[in-house]
């Protein structure tokens, strides 16, 4: 049985959590560590759950003006979160990436508000979505699976209800009979 081809979900980090309503409401007008880092773990958080078993995702984040950025990759539920190296835009490696797996024929979604980054991306074949898009997906994703986790009520399994009508009218006249 072929195994079915991973879709590839590139998320711009900082534009997110920027442009995204879903962020906004984390964060609030003002860019606090302690605000900004929830903000961030929330969007990491909901990209694991969002990308689950159908799509390899990379969650990029703005590390240019960071002289220890390095580029390297960390990995939190399967999701690859990294900082761009010292140097080099975040916008950049999304659009290396893209081209990449749009070389390589990988069906590729781009996640920013960014018009050059969405532009660029576009230009390669590449699908793009929108920050606040990807906001409102998601509130759609984890109301789904909030309908779906409702509890069921289990069948009740009797012997009675396992068998064969006639045998069960029988049963019970015999029953009756017997009182």
């Amino acid at each position: 049985m072929a195994s079915q081809r991973k879709k590839l979900l590139l998320v711009d980090g900082y534009n997110v959590l920027r442009s995204g309503s879903r962020y906004q409401r984390i964060t609030g007008p003002d860019y606090t560590d302690d605000t900004f880092n929830t903000a961030r773990e929330t969007l990491i958080n909901d990209v694991v759950n969002y990308a689950g078993r159908d799509w390899r995702a990379i969650v990029v984040f703005d590390g240019a003006r960071n002289a220890f950025s390095t580029g390297d990759i960390q990995t939190v539920g399967g999701v690859r979160i990294m900082f761009s190296p010292a140097g080099q835009s975040a916008d950049k490696v999304i659009e290396k990436l893209a081209h990449d797996a749009r070389e390589r024929q990988v069906e590729t979604l781009v996640v920013t508000s960014d018009a050059t980054i969405q532009d660029t991306v576009f230009g390669f074949g590449v699908d793009r979505m929108s920050a606040d898009g990807f906001s409102r997906e998601l509130g759609m994703h984890y109301e789904e699976a909030r309908l779906d986790d409702t509890p069921k009520v289990a069948e009740k399994n009797t012997v009675a209800s396992r068998i064969d009508p006639a045998t069960l009218a029988k049963l019970k006249a015999l029953r009756d009979h017997m009182r």
